[in-house]
């Protein structure tokens, strides 16, 4: 049985890692997708400490897990499907196995809303994304990314410096920051539109999409080689059996720690994220010292 399991290689993962390295711990990491969690698709961090004038999201997921290297760590790609409590210990089913821990920190993260049942076709399906990853190569594209926030606005000033980026808000106001709306309006290649509602994705018999928009009951027809949702983010939290997401008496005992995104709500930034895993790598070290002692 593992002393300290971690799932989800996020910067709050890594960070919970890297403390408890430093602790003398050495806990399993374990993710599902790639290791740098959403900061993968950030266009540019900017208000992450040490980094005047900002550093691009992927550069500083590469700075966490050149961390973690250097103290021994490499995540584990597994994807835990359940997570469980029985007989005094956490039970962790993968696709390929299943092991137990006595300790769990839960970094998963969020998952992305997807669109509304229907609207995209099934053969569609392969140009559709919900995060920006497998576009970061992608030159000369014409891509409409769906949403109204900070995503959406910062997706579109990581795509439009070499593509043609369309943005369909369907409210008529955005809920973007006024430091990524001034950017967006000041970009050539992002074009914005509010009140665009999007009704239909579906192939183009050529390449591509085709996307029915309603602006306010005017109706037209967008081709796009890719859309991008960026329309809002849930706690990745399904795995985590019913019982344990109110097990109070093992957050009490220091057993099971919730950090991060999977927690934090609307609060999705990379510095709070790695004080919630330092601080809970520094909660289990404690634990662990007491046990020691008694």
């Amino acid at each position: 049985m593992d002393e300290v399991t971690i799932i989800g290689a996020g910067p709050a993962g890594i960070a919970c890692a890297l403390q408890l390295a430093r602790q003398g711990i050495c806990p399993v990491l374990l993710e599902g997708d790639s290791p740098g969690g959403l900061l993968r698709n950030a266009n540019l961090v900017e208000n992450y400490p040490g980094f005047p004038g900002g550093i691009p999201g992927p550069e500083l997921a590469g700075l966490f897990l050149s961390q973690l290297a250097s103290v021994g760590i490499i995540p584990k790609s597994l994807r835990v499907l359940l997570l469980d409590h029985r007989e005094g210990a956490f039970l962790l089913q993968t696709g390929e196995s299943s092991f137990s821990s006595r300790i769990v920190v839960v970094a998963s993260g969020t998952r992305p809303i997807p669109l509304e049942p229907g609207r995209v076709a099934p053969e569609a399906g392969g140009l559709v994304f919900y995060e920006i990853v497998p576009l970061a190569d992608k030159e000369n594209k014409r891509i409409v990314i769906v949403g109204g926030g900070d995503a959406a606005f910062d997706y579109a000033l990581n795509l439009g410096r070499r593509n043609e980026v369309v943005i369909l808000n369907r409210g008529v106001k955005t809920r973007a920051l006024p430091l990524l709306k001034e950017r967006v309006a000041g970009a050539k290649r992002i074009r914005y539109i509010p009140g665009a509602q999007v009704e239909a994705v579906r192939p183009d018999q050529r390449q591509g999409l085709i996307i029915g928009v309603d602006e306010g009951g005017k109706r037209s027809i967008l081709p796009a080689d890719y859309l991008v949702c960026a329309i809002g983010r849930a706690p990745e939290a399904e795995f985590v059996s019913p019982g344990l997401k109110d097990a109070r008496d093992l957050t009490e005992r220091g057993l099971i720690h919730f950090i991060g995104d999977v927690k934090n709500g609307m609060f999705r930034q990379t510095a709070i994220a790695v004080g919630d895993g330092i601080r809970a790598a520094l909660m289990i070290a404690e634990k662990l010292r007491k046990e020691r002692d008694e």
